[in-house]
Order: structure tokens, then C-alpha cells, then sequence
């Protein structure tokens, strides 16, 4: 359902965006996940849910930044490929999560099924696809070294 073309509105999307992720906390969030969050087991996932978890809060910042972010595209309000291009770290939380989703989903009654809009940008995208592919090797060989 994404747009066909990217356009002006597209561009704006992609840099507002960019400038939320400066935000002070965002960015504290988006580091502390990136670099303390790697799951192993589905029990990994599943304590990062909970409210009392240390990562929880930066968990549910960035996890929900980033399915706002994909929605548009999903959406139709961007264009997929451009938005993707621009913004790819998502998939590395997406990449970190993926693995368990379909256990998560089965046992967790969410109004929406969690990561439904990343999972969309990687699948049902040409260019989400492709750089998905890149992210979940690269995901994987971090994973080896941990």
C-alpha cells in the first residue's frame, strides 16, 4: 500500500525523523538498546517486556519510535523504499526480536500483533528486504561474539 513515488513530504518525514532521534532521551534510549540488548532466548525477550526490566522503558521507546516510523509506509502516507533507506536501525531491533516474535504473539494478548509494521517494511518491501537481509547477518555475527 506504500506510495508509489516518494515526494517533498517524504523527505520531511524522513528528516523529522532524524531530529526526534537526537531527542536527549531518544538517543539515551537508542543507545542503551543498541548496545545492552541482545537476546538469546525467548526468556531474554520476554524480561525486556516487563515494566521492572532495567531496559524496559528505552525497550518500549524505541520499539514503538520505530513502528510509528515504518506505519508510514505501511500506511501509504511514504513511500517504503525512500523511508527505509533512510531509516534502517529499526531493523536492527526488529532483527534482535524477530526470532521470537511468533512465540510472543501466540502467548501475549497485544490489541496489535508487536513488531507488525517493521516485520511489514521487511518483507513486503523491495528495499526493506535487501537491507533486512544485510542487518539480519550482521545481527547474527554480533550475536556469535557476545
Amino acid at each position: 500500500m506504500s506510495k508509489e513515488q516518494p515526494d517533498h513530504h517524504d523527505a520531511e518525514i524522513a528528516m523529522k525523523l532524524y531530529d526526534l532521534r537526537r531527542e536527549a532521551i531518544m538517543r539515551e534510549s537508542r543507545n542503551a538498546i543498541g548496545a545492552k540488548f541482545w537476546p538469546r532466548t525467548y526468556e531474554d525477550f520476554l524480561a525486556v517486556t516487563q515494566a521492572d526490566h532495567p531496559l524496559n522503558a528505552a525497550f518500549r521507546q524505541v520499539s514503538s519510535y520505530w513502528e510509528m516510523a515504518y506505519s508510514f509506509a505501511r500506511h501509504g502516507i511514504a513511500n517504503a523504499d525512500f523511508l527505509i533507506e533512510n531509516n534502517t536501525e529499526g531493523l536492527f531491533l526488529y532483527a534482535k526480536v524477530q526470532p521470537y516474535l511468533e512465540r510472543f504473539r501466540r502467548e501475549t494478548n497485544l490489541p496489535a500483533p508487536a513488531f507488525r509494521n517493521a516485520e511489514w517494511i521487511s518483507t513486503q518491501c523491495d528495499e526493506g528486504r535487501r537491507r533486512f537481509g544485510i542487518i539480519q547477518e550482521r545481527v547474527k555475527k554480533i550475536m556469535e561474539t557476545k
